[in-house]
């Protein structure tokens, strides 16, 4: 089965998971890719549940410009800068 967030590759869910828990890329395809993808297209629940406080903090300066979504380039910019300050027992 294709996976949800993936339309215009033939990659399955499984495929997708492993490439955004960096465990396999295709190419160019990737984690950043993954996680770029997601970011762009899942809610953020989604997003925070299968990437993680953390690793969204900690690669944010990677992932960004890959990012499409004005909005959600905004949100995560505020998040990167404000959870550190203010909750990093969230990013362990």
């Amino acid at each position: 089965m294709r996976a949800r967030y993936v339309w215009d590759y033939d990659i399955s869910e499984q495929e997708f998971d492993a490439l955004l828990a960096g465990r396999a890329a295709v190419g160019r395809l990737d984690r950043a890719w993954a996680a770029a993808r997601l970011i762009d297209s899942a809610p953020y629940e989604e997003v925070v549940r299968r990437i993680g406080f953390g690793e969204l903090v900690r690669h944010w300066p990677e992932w960004r410009s890959r990012v499409r979504s004005t909005s959600a380039r905004r949100g995560l910019d505020f998040l990167a800068e404000w959870l550190p300050k203010h909750h990093p027992e969230l990013l362990a």
